[in-house]
């Protein structure tokens, strides 16, 4: 990047080992899963940081997961952790982002290292614990603040889950990528020296610093505001956003957003953070090595209170997927009005559906349409924004839960119209084997992702049970036999058609 000094090559080559490291832990949990969800869907993430809690290098996964993590590992900072030893949380209010996201950290020779990956049931209401209807924390599932993982807390948690047996499996396979790491990283020390790579990691996060506050200064100072709406079970709810560039920093404030509801929409203040660190990056310099110092010249307001920075016990299992997804949407909405390159507004939300009963849970969340930007057509069927996963292949879907896939296609012509075009959505038609709950976590149902420098609007998606439409929230019982069909919404077109 211009006016950015060249990395070193020694700091390099250290850098790539660490991110190697974040890697293979990654690859460690995905190859040694037991559900789907992590192993076919990869929902899973993992990161290295230094002593002083400061991230370093972490595995391209899923950016909802990765930015909140310091903050899980702030709290963990707290009690103290030794060599050895292993703490787990969920908790979203000490570090964590919804109760299907298990976090666990260790302490390495040079460090921490981390692993968080959505476990497929932590109990609560409804089966996979992602209920539509969910009004405070404690129906989402089991909570756990951040704890020693002893085989006593492991009892305890496996209690309070759904198809325990799975449970254990994928927490093994997180154990294990952990085990890997603290090798690793005594390797690393064995070889270049402990000094060496704790210098390192300094330089590392100092360069990322650099290089992104580099990028800001070459955004043009001002401040640029935007909102959108989210979709809740009644009414609507708002996403307010100013961004004031000065410089080589920039701050982000919420003021106006709508305040915490009885419902699940609400967020962490950790998940509005991640949301936020990601479209800067996107925006600045996506190539720079992702460590903490990428965050330090962003400031984020978001009153206390409100949707996105929401107080105990409010529920947020949604917030997690489909309000930090609103909240992409509506800063690169404002980033729009300093700069003209960026993208029209991808399908905006997670598609979150699962399946479940006392004998099997599932979950999965559906790719869309991507919008388009300047010089190429948005890409369809994909993960937008703050999710990163796959969806699970219809072998591994049938061959593993009593759910049949009986269409699994493009949609065509979802994306919106321009000089440019949006990305299409999909369909997928599901058909239940056996009595089963059906819960759906859903956004773009009622207002459609807009384009962008004259581009039309994406299709906006639609779920339906037997052919019959459901709302963008819901949970309902199935019987053997009935048939949900999702279809996910395209992104937004670029530029006036010519």
């Amino acid at each position: 990047m211009t006016g950015v000094p060249e990395i070193p090559v020694q700091l390099q080559v250290i850098g790539s080992q660490l991110r190697a490291i974040a890697d293979e832990m990654n690859a460690v949990l995905i190859r040694s899963a037991y559900s789907s969800n992590i192993k076919e869907r990869r929902d899973c993430s993992t990161a290295l940081f230094a002593p002083d809690g400061r991230m370093v290098a972490q595995a391209e996964s899923i950016p909802v997961h990765l930015g909140a993590m310091p903050e899980a590992v702030a709290a963990v900072l707290t009690l103290d952790p030794q060599l050895g030893e292993l703490y787990v949380l969920n908790d979203p209010y000490t570090g964590g982002t919804h109760l299907p996201d298990i976090t666990l950290v260790s302490r390495t020779e040079l460090g921490f290292a981390v692993s968080r990956a959505h476990h497929a049931d932590v109990g609560g209401m409804e089966p996979a614990s992602l209920p539509s209807q969910s009004r405070e924390l404690y129906q989402e599932g089991l909570i756990l603040p951040p704890v020693r993982l002893d085989p006593g807390v492991l009892t305890v948690m496996l209690a309070n889950m759904r198809n325990p047996d799975e449970r254990r499996g994928d927490l093994r396979a997180q154990t294990a990528s952990h085990h890997l790491a603290e090798a690793r990283v005594r390797e690393i020390v064995a070889r270049r020296g402990r000094d060496t790579v704790l210098a390192a990691m300094d330089e590392l996060i100092a360069y990322s610093e650099r290089r992104v506050r580099a990028g800001i200064a070459a955004l043009p100072d001002g401040r640029y505001e935007a909102e959108d709406v989210l979709e809740p079970v009644e009414g609507t709810l708002r996403i307010k956003v100013a961004v004031t560039i000065r410089g080589d920093e920039l701050e982000i404030d919420f003021e106006g957003t709508s305040p915490q509801y009885a419902g699940n929409l609400n967020c962490p203040l950790s998940v509005c953070r991640s949301a936020c660190f990601f479209v800067v990056r996107s925006l600045t310099d996506p190539d720079v090595p992702a460590s903490g110092g990428a965050f330090a010249p962003v400031t984020v307001k978001a009153p206390l209170g409100s949707l996105v920075n929401a107080r105990r016990p409010a529920a947020v299992v949604a917030g997690n997927t489909e309000t930090s997804s609103r909240i992409t949407d509506t800063l690169f909405s404002a980033f729009g009005k300093a700069i003209d390159t960026v993208p029209a507004m991808g399908q905006g939300t997670m598609n979150n559906i699962t399946f479940g009963n006392g004998r099997f849970t599932y979950y999965e969340t559906l790719g869309g349409g991507q919008g388009a930007g300047p010089g190429y057509d948005g890409p369809s069927a994909v993960h937008v924004t703050m999710s990163n996963t796959l969806n699970t292949p219809v072998e591994a879907f049938e061959l593993a839960y009593p759910l049949r896939i009986e269409r699994y296609s493009l949609r065509p012509g979802t994306g919106g119209a321009g000089r440019w075009r949006g990305g299409d959505g999909i369909v997928r038609e599901i058909r239940v084997l056996e009595d089963c709950r059906l819960s759906v976590l859903a956004e773009r149902r009622l207002h459609a992702p807009q384009g962008a420098q004259g581009g039309e609007p994406g299709a906006m998606g639609r779920t339906l049970l037997n052919g019959e439409p459901l709302p963008p929230k819901a949970t309902v019982a199935l019987s053997a036999g009935d048939v949900v069909r999702v279809e996910t919404p395209g992104g937004g077109g670029f530029g006036r058609p010519d």
